[in-house]
């Protein structure tokens, strides 16, 4: 089972403030699937701080370039 501790925030993985981890279940199978970590009201905060300060430039970005980067976030 796959384990994803941490949050994609500002172009790197960052450690939840306080989050609690949470077993996904495949709802075909009833079994865990993976696990994760549950965000917090400061891990929301910071992503859409991050958010903000990055749309001015992401905007302009083309469909290349905007895959690329998800390509990078799935590669780690």
């Amino acid at each position: 089972m796959r384990s994803f501790p941490q949050h994609y925030i500002d172009g790197a993985w960052t450690d939840s403030e306080g989050g609690v981890r949470h077993t996904v279940i495949n709802p075909a199978t009833e079994a865990p699937a993976s696990e994760i970590v549950l965000g917090t009201a400061a891990d929301v905060d910071k992503a859409v701080a991050a958010a903000r300060r990055a749309f001015a430039r992401f905007s302009r970005t083309d469909v290349a370039e905007r895959i690329a980067l998800l390509e990078r976030v799935l590669s780690v």
